[in-house]
């Protein structure tokens, strides 16, 4: 070892001590640190996704590493999952609380507490329904695609499932009234297949997105019975209304309604509180803004105007 590289050693402590100082420094950390209220613990990511995978497996029983489930076995298995699911579930739904929550005395902790218990509890309740909704995804997504072969098949290979089995998830806990937690469920199926559904969205049952990729379902959105989207379609919002103070206004219906069989082609992006008619189909690559009448034909016209065609002449 050379005397430069010696001396070299404590220089880089000093960086390293320096960067801490300046990083610890108040005011440098006041708008991402979470300051801990009184055991107000973080939501745990990881707790998260044991929850969505063991749910997985009681929605999809002997799918997902319960293989050797059998109709015999299956009460204890289940039973067991979900035993695990209320314990693990209420802790994050009291860390979701506590996330956003300015109190800090122990009372209003234990209330909170046995409040996440109980939205557990209801959450579990609710589970048969999610599964009933599942099932008709399941069947949207083999009966909407010739290359699937089953529906196993789109159980254990499709994105869209995937997607839809984390967005019924959240979109029960948020119906609940459950802080963050949804969010994160649905964050999760988003990294994974670029599928990016808004736990608040209400989306009816045979909901199909074929590929996935780059698919965005906006908070406000409505979606009815029977509808398939392909990739890369956008239901956002068209503007961003402000208040007297120039922040935006928060929970208003923003996103479109897209009524009972609708097929929504790749690349198309529609925008504001509009409404898609029932049975229309939207072409690839349109840009709407503005309600479709059921029964409609759109495509993409000149200078990327959509054009409504006749029925008959299809996409």
């Amino acid at each position: 070892m050379t005397k430069n590289t010696v001396r070299e050693v404590p220089e880089d402590n000093l960086i390293i001590k320096r960067v801490v100082d300046d990083l610890c420094r108040p005011g440098s950390y006041d708008s991402v640190y979470h300051r801990p209220t009184l055991e107000a613990v973080m939501p745990s990511v990881d707790t998260l996704v044991e929850i969505v995978e063991r749910l997985r497996r009681v929605i999809f029983p002997a799918y997902f590493s319960d293989s050797e489930m059998t109709p015999e076995t299956m009460p204890y298995i289940i039973g067991a999952h979900l035993d695990k699911v209320e314990r693990l579930l209420s802790e994050q739904i009291k860390r979701g609380f506590g996330f956003s929550c300015e109190l800090t005395d122990r009372f209003a902790c234990i209330e909170c507490a046995d409040r996440s218990l109980l939205l557990a509890r209801r959450f579990i309740s609710a589970i048969p329904r999610i599964r009933e909704l599942m099932i008709g995804d399941v069947r949207a997504a083999f009966e909407g695609d010739p290359a699937a072969k089953s529906p196993g098949e789109t159980i254990f290979c499709y994105p869209s499932i995937k997607a839809m089995t984390n967005y019924r998830i959240a979109h029960a806990l948020h119906h609940l009234g459950v802080e963050i937690i949804p969010r994160i469920i649905t964050e999760m199926a988003h990294a994974q297949t670029g599928i990016d559904i808004h736990p608040g969205a209400q989306i009816s049952e045979r909901f199909f997105i074929d590929h996935g990729s780059g698919t965005v379902i906006g908070e406000t959105c409505e979606i009815g019975r029977n509808v398939r989207l392909y990739q890369g379609v956008t239901l956002g919002a068209k503007s961003f209304p402000l208040d007297d103070s120039g922040k935006l206004i928060k929970g208003m219906a923003r996103h479109p309604i897209v009524e009972d069989d609708v097929i929504i082609y790749s690349g198309t992006t529609i925008l504001g509180r509009v409404r898609i008619g029932k049975g229309s189909v939207i072409g690839g690559n349109v840009f709407l803004t503005h309600d479709v009448p059921p029964g409609t034909r759109v495509i993409q016209g000149e200078h990327a105007k959509p054009l409504i065609v006749n029925a008959h002449d299809g996409i």
